[in-house]
């Protein structure tokens, strides 16, 4: 297999609005970023992922993007971003940012001149159905109709997301134009790469047909007609061709929705992108992304039998981009560990479970302090669009008001963009000033400065694990190594990363009970452990509750 660059990185999501405010109005900024740097740096990560800077009215905290060539003016200046790229550059930190291409913002001035003349070739840059009534029965990501009325018109527009967001139509060459002409423009900039937003949903089943209703709304989910639609390849090479080609750059889709058997279009060695982030382990406990309410019980048996469905898949066609968290999910620590999350032996070891896997490691701010779900008391203390959606839809399904608000609780966005905690005053050192998300605990307990330089503070695990993935006497294996399954045990997720040279043997115990795993070979030698203690006896592993241990074999 060719090497690649990004194959080696270690790369950091940071959501800029609740990161660090540099300038005490309650909102994270770019400043913020750059003077926070040395820590990311002690770290040991070399990317940070930066979710939407751009303009926006901030509906949907920046994934509302008003203009793709100016910043929001509560991030900061062009020229703040100019120095963190060259700051971060110093200490061999690359900067990826967020590209948002299936829709803008309804503020955008493409759209608001779409609205002023109908017969404007911006019109045709988003798609507009006349009509008395709606086109037809699709229900939007973010609830409703996927149709908004055009005041005024006997017109509708179509948006996947929020009413607010509406859809571009990829269909019109002129506007693909435009949006490669300014993913260039950001790239001849110096960043790294991107990570491409929503892009599946940019081809529509043209028929506009109506789907068989799904709620009790009447409507049907979107994903079934504007998801992985037949022909989106077209529009996904020209794309790569027109502008990721020309970089040396790397990228990364959000593409749900993308069958394994069709993995080699989406990341294989031509494929649209380097990289894709697969869900299927990250929704386990819900029937779709798309409706919380809908709970399913898992295992941990079911949870390691979808990851490395997941990374089997992967590594047939190309390369993974792994993770257990990111800014649209509740806390790892919370959905998986449950009643452990407060275990710091169990949160390193679920760590270690998703960062030794075959791919490129992703870290969301906070996950390398181990920081928890919140509990909010009424549906009035969230910001987060879907989490008010999935409230009312929960109610409209049938679920009583604490109900609707334990689901919305459990999963909601808003849990991973708390303010990130600096330490123990009031608003955890984010900001001076009351922030624009509620935090989880106004003086946190789980905190950087907490656990910075302290011995056996998950911070400190996190470090030494990058470390050791990086530089340590395994890390051709653990970066380039083929992964395999391992049989084990009910609560232990177990596999082998391996070369022509070597095997890793890895095991992740998630019970909070011993247990004794066979060992596949005589005289093998522990390499790295999450706990101080190793225990085998007669060829067995014996696995101390929520302990992960790497062992070489022959």
């Amino acid at each position: 297999m060719e090497k690649l660059w990004w194959q080696e990185e270690v790369v950091y999501q940071i959501y800029p609005k609740s990161f660090q405010d540099s300038n005490q109005d309650g909102i994270g900024d770019i400043k913020g970023i750059t003077n926070r740097l040395d820590y990311l740096q002690n770290l040991g990560v070399t990317m940070l992922w930066i979710c939407p800077i751009y303009r926006s009215p901030m509906d949907d905290n920046g994934y509302d993007v008003s203009d793709y060539r100016s910043l929001a003016p509560e991030f900061g200046r062009m020229e703040d971003l100019d120095e963190l790229i060259q700051e971060a550059g110093k200490r061999k930190i690359r900067i990826m940012l967020d590209l948002v291409i299936n829709h803008s913002s309804d503020e955008h001035e493409w759209f608001q001149k779409a609205l002023e003349d109908p017969k404007s070739k911006y019109h045709d840059y988003y798609i507009f159905k006349d009509g008395k009534e709606r086109p037809n029965n699709w229900r939007s990501i973010f609830g409703g109709s996927v149709w908004e009325k055009v005041p005024g018109r006997e017109e509708y527009y179509y948006h996947t997301f929020g009413k607010k967001q509406p859809d571009l139509n990829w269909e019109n060459e002129k506007l693909r134009e435009e949006l490669y002409d300014m993913v260039n423009w950001w790239l001849d900039k110096g960043i790294a790469g991107f990570r491409i937003d929503a892009i599946t949903f940019i081809k529509k089943d043209l028929t506009w047909s109506d789907r068989e209703a799904d709620g009790v709304d009447g409507l049907s989910k979107c994903t079934k007609s504007s998801r992985t639609q037949p022909g989106i390849g077209v529009f996904l090479h020209e794309l790569k061709e027109n502008t990721f080609d020309r970089h040396r750059c790397v990228t990364v889709a959000e593409a749900p929705g993308v069958p394994y058997e069709d993995l080699d279009d989406f990341i294989g060695k031509d494929g649209y992108f380097d990289m894709i982030f697969d869900f299927r382990y990250a929704d386990l406990d819900i029937a779709s992304g798309s409706e919380w309410f809908k709970r399913i019980p898992w295992t941990v048996k079911e949870l390691g039998e979808k990851i490395m469905a997941s990374q089997m898949a992967m590594q047939k066609y190309g390369w993974a981009a792994n993770f257990i968290e990111n800014h649209d999910q509740p806390r790892a620590t919370s959905k998986y560990l449950q009643e452990a999350q407060d275990n710091p032996d169990a949160v390193k070891m679920l760590g270690a479970m998703y960062f030794f896997l075959r791919g490129t490691p992703f870290i969301y701010q906070g996950q390398e302090l181990g920081m928890v779900n919140f509990k909010r008391d009424s549906i009035g203390q969230f910001n987060d669009l879907s989490s008010i959606d999935q409230y009312n839809r929960s109610m409209e399904e049938g679920l009583s008001k604490e109900e609707a608000l334990e689901i919305v609780n459990l999963r909601s966005r808003d849990n991973g963009r708390t303010p990130f905690p600096w330490n123990q005053e009031r608003y955890g050192g984010f900001s001076q000033h009351t922030p624009w998300l509620m935090m989880g605990e106004e003086y946190p307990r789980i905190n950087a400065a907490d656990q910075v330089g302290r011995e056996g503070s998950i911070y400190e695990f996190y470090k030494e694990m990058i470390a050791f993935r990086q530089e340590g006497p395994c890390r051709d294996t653990l970066i380039y190594g083929e992964i395999a399954p391992l049989a084990s045990s009910e609560n232990v997720i177990a596999y082998r990363r391996f070369t022509d040279t070597e095997t890793i043997y890895c095991w992740f115990h998630f019970g909070k009970e011993a247990v004794k795993e066979t060992l596949p070979q005589d005289h093998m030698q522990t390499v790295w452990s999450s706990q101080k203690e190793v225990y085998i006896t007669e060829n067995q592993l014996v696995l101390q509750p929520y302990q992960a241990i790497l062992m070489r074999g022959k």
